[in-house]
């Protein structure tokens, strides 16, 4: 667990953050996340081609249209949406990326759950991208007691590992 806690507190030391996949149909991990990383004092952009704005600030429709380039991506959303925001990093320059996945790291579980796409990850490694291929933000920043338990748990059952 130590490589994925270097690249966590590496990718939390950054200061301007996109989440993609924010939703105003419904409550979400990515709308949570988002609150989240804005409470702690980050410069939170909202990504979602749908809607015009998040929580009343600006969301825009993907990476490019941002006024500014982000230090880190977070990824909530279907894998095909992932691999087409990390080209968008790739091209922009982005170097931290952040796939989540309820169930932690471990290749192949938590399906049906998970933002990780095996081609986004290989992009992210041919192209110099620090990524973190599962788990979830909230597990970490300051974490409620639930998300305390659940990387606890993740923990002690190996899913929370870098391949």
């Amino acid at each position: 667990m130590a490589e994925l806690k270097l690249l966590v507190q590496d990718f939390l030391a950054q200061k301007k953050i996109a989440v993609v996949g924010v939703s105003d149909k419904r409550e979400s991990g990515s709308n949570a996340n988002y609150r989240k990383f804005k409470k702690a004092g980050y410069q939170v952009y909202a990504i979602n081609p749908r809607i015009k704005t998040f929580d009343g600030d600006p969301c825009f429709p993907d990476l490019k249209s941002l006024p500014e380039t982000p230090d880190g991506v977070f990824i909530l959303a279907n894998p095909a949406v992932t691999e087409q925001i990390v080209r968008q990093c790739v091209d922009l320059g982005i170097r931290r990326v952040w796939m989540h996945c309820l169930m932690g790291t471990k290749s192949g579980i938590g399906s049906g759950s998970s933002s990780v796409s095996a081609a986004a990850l290989d992009l992210c490694r041919q192209n110099n991208i620090s990524v973190i291929p599962g788990s979830c933000p909230m597990q970490f920043l300051a974490p409620d007691f639930g998300h305390l338990m659940m990387r606890g748990l993740f923990g002690l059952m190996g899913n929370l590992k870098v391949d």
